[in-house]
């Protein structure tokens, strides 16, 4: 009943950039909090940055100065803004959202597919 669709990865050169975006539909009361996770190979998944319907923002260290995420509430939309790409930033990217729905007062934890971002010369 809830979807999460990514776009925007791809492939681009070190010190490149790359804007994700996320967008959730079905049946939505509300959107507690959107975020950006990402795994590499042989890695475990891990946060990339986490933003709340208030607009408090959490990064991983390693992407704190490079990355920005921003939110669209309106649209239900979440977006990451990568600039000054490096090597190891190559992964999948996941979109994750805390939603609750229109028929349920329980809030759930929903991904996206994954979206591919290869950083490389």
């Amino acid at each position: 009943q809830v979807q999460l669709v990514e776009s925007g990865g791809g492939l681009v050169q070190p010190g490149g950039s790359l804007r994700l975006s996320c967008a959730a539909s079905g049946s939505i009361f509300r959107i507690t909090a959107m975020g950006w996770y990402r795994q590499a190979p042989g890695k475990q998944r891990e946060l990339v940055a986490v933003i709340t319907s208030g607009g408090s923002t959490n990064y991983a260290d390693s992407v704190k100065g490079r990355f920005t995420i921003s939110r669209d509430n309106a649209k239900n939309t979440v977006y990451l803004q990568m600039n000054s790409l490096k090597p190891e930033d190559t992964a999948v990217y996941y979109c994750n959202a805390r939603i609750v729905g229109v028929t349920s007062p329980i809030e759930y934890v929903y991904w996206g597919q994954g979206t591919q971002v290869t950083v490389s010369s």
